[in-house]
């Protein structure tokens, strides 16, 4: 989705760049070559996944994995499938790239950019599974066209799944629980798969969610 006023993405995130750590920085100069992608804006080359993981098994998008702890969690938990994280803050792509060295997982790769646009280089039906855990809720009315749940962009995270495949959402924001699910449930081309978490690890922003007194969502959606 674009602003027509000027013809700008609208962002679904802020921009956040950070400083990394020594062991940041170490991690991303040795693996990046390996397991790095960089989002160009405006690039539509379509993304062969099987040439960048170098297997054809199923892949797992992973929006926003903020310091990649629950991606590598999750990625060594299921080696038969291959993890993309697309993230724009950086430290977290070190992070993520440290622990992808430390746990030495080849199932993994880490793209910089704005998820939307690497999902528009994606092929139809490419994807085995989504994962949105926790993305900006933007709380304030004027700011809600920014939030990455919203009709457009479900819709081409849809098509992206294989039929059967699932979209799994998390929020600790109720109001934004609630217009979760009222998006997912009104796209046709997807049907409730459950509320529950089925196996996803516990995240920072949970804890941070559980310590504010904050309810847990869960919602999963399969691509009919």
């Amino acid at each position: 989705m674009t602003d027509t006023a000027d013809h700008r993405p609208i962002r679904t995130f802020h921009p956040r760049r950070g400083r990394m750590s020594s062991r940041h920085h170490d991690a991303h100069a040795e693996l990046w070559p390996r397991f790095g992608l960089t989002v160009a804006d405006g690039d539509r080359t379509p993304l062969d996944l099987a040439r960048l993981f170098g297997t054809t098994d199923p892949v797992v998008l992973e929006i926003g994995f903020g310091m990649g702890d629950t991606t590598a969690a999750m990625a060594a938990a299921d080696p038969g499938r291959g993890y993309l994280g697309v993230e724009v803050h950086t430290p977290g792509i070190g992070n993520l790239l440290a622990l992808v060295g430390e746990k030495d997982l080849t199932n993994v790769r880490v793209a910089h950019g704005d998820a939307m646009e690497l999902v528009h280089r994606l092929t139809p039906g490419a994807l085995d599974a989504v994962h949105v855990f926790f993305p900006d809720p933007w709380p304030k009315a004027r700011h809600h066209k920014r939030r990455l749940i919203r009709p457009d962009n479900v819709a081409l995270l849809r098509e992206r799944l294989r039929p059967g495949g699932l979209l799994h959402c998390a929020t600790d924001w109720p109001h934004y629980a609630e217009a979760m699910a009222e998006v997912l449930a009104a796209d046709p081309g997807l049907t409730p798969a459950g509320a529950d978490r089925a196996g996803r690890p516990e995240t920072k922003f949970e804890r941070r969610g559980h310590q504010a007194g904050r309810p847990i969502a869960d919602l999963r959606f399969q691509r009919r």
